[in-house]
């Protein structure tokens, strides 16, 4: 009887759980605020994109996909059907990590699973990616820092950020940060 009662608590608890809307509190207490999925802490951090050979070899980007682009050392986002360059400098630099020479090498020769894909909130799509935030009411609040070029100590291409002292979004592709403000 106390199986049968435990198995029937369990099942209640998992539907209750189906029911609640994703959010994701990372490096902090859990985010209170109902209209962010996904927030960061206030170290001096950011998060990296994910590296890839070229925009042309991502399939089923949709609008507002984020990459690093190694040929040409860019960070880029998917805007009306054409990729859009949020570095603006070219001399960024990466390093295949089967050569190993001189430069930033945070990603390995790893085969990619193209199937891996986390999902916070209420799952609505199937669009390619590897964290899709999926609730149409909610928005992603990027790691905030104050002067990231003066303060993060060993960007990563790629890396993007909130710059609270200048109040706009900083990516850096490896060499150089760009700045871009409303």
């Amino acid at each position: 009887m106390n199986t049968i009662k435990n198995i029937i608590t369990a099942a209640v608890l998992f539907m209750g759980t189906l029911q609640i809307s994703g959010q994701v509190a990372i490096g902090k207490s859990p985010t209170v605020n109902p209209s962010i999925s996904l927030e960061f802490g206030n170290e001096n951090r950011g998060i990296i994109l994910p590296w890839v050979t070229n925009t042309g070899a991502v399939t089923g980007a949709v609008n507002g996909t984020m990459v690093y682009d190694l040929s040409d050392h860019k960070v880029k986002t998917k805007y009306s059907g054409g990729w859009k360059d949020l570095s603006v400098d070219a001399t960024g630099v990466t390093v295949d990590p089967n050569t190993a020479a001189d430069g930033v090498v945070i990603q390995n020769s790893h085969d990619e699973n193209t199937n891996a894909k986390v999902s916070v909130g209420t799952t609505q799509t199937s669009d390619a990616g590897i964290l899709v935030l999926e609730d149409t009411d909610k928005a992603m609040v990027l790691p905030k820092v104050a002067s990231p070029h003066l303060n993060i100590i060993n960007p990563a291409p790629g890396m993007m950020v909130y710059d609270t002292t200048a109040k706009q979004l900083a990516v850096f592709n490896g060499t150089v940060w760009s700045f871009w403000k409303p």
